[in-house]
């Protein structure tokens, strides 16, 4: 006899609780040994294949530096000489290096501009959702601006038809309908 959501089912709330527990926690030991083989890589030498020896050039003028301050020009002809023979960055690897005299170079991988015109889904999200956003309150106010104009174009021709309605309306001391009033009215409308 079996009891539906039962532990030997295994089915039972605590032991899908331990599971759950159990993957988040090999889900951890994971991100730790990705963790500490980054931070491995981070210390050892890989440079990428064709700036190669422009870095290592750097590092033997930055040595040479440590040892004798007085041979630091002799040092920079001698890596301008490397560098002429770089026939894949040319004028990028003499900029790199004349910008970098002080600095040493990380062995991380060179971060180009590419990397940061990809963007995450949730910044894709949301600009779509501020474009919306920026439509949606156009939309509002060109609605807004017409119900304006409406009102505006109703309110002039309200006051046109009472103006109207005035002059039509008038009556003479007994009572009579003016005649000369509305005949006038008639000329300025001919008129307009």
């Amino acid at each position: 006899r079996s009891v539906v959501g039962s532990v030997q089912e295994g089915r039972g709330f605590a032991f899908r609780r331990k599971q759950k527990i159990e993957r988040q926690y090999r889900k951890l030991l994971k991100k730790r040994r990705q963790v500490h083989s980054q931070q491995d890589d981070q210390f050892t030498d890989t440079y990428p294949e064709h700036l190669k020896h422009l870095y290592l050039a750097e590092e033997e003028k930055l040595k040479k530096r440590r040892r004798t301050p007085d041979d630091s020009v002799s040092s920079e002809e001698k890596l301008n000489k490397a560098s002429d023979g770089c026939g894949v960055c040319g004028d990028v690897c003499l900029m790199i290096i004349s910008d970098s005299r002080t600095c040493t170079f990380s062995s991380r991988p060179v971060v180009t501009q590419e990397k940061f015109k990809n963007k995450t889904s949730n910044q894709k999200a949301k600009e779509e959702y501020e474009k919306i956003k920026a439509e949606r309150a156009r939309k509002k106010e060109e609605a807004e601006k017409r119900k304006q104009q409406r009102e505006e174009a109703q309110r002039l021709y309200k006051q046109k038809k009472m103006q109207a309605y005035k002059i039509l309306s008038k009556k003479t001391k007994k009572g009579q309908p003016n005649l000369n009033l509305q005949v006038e009215f008639l000329l300025q409308k001919i008129q307009q």
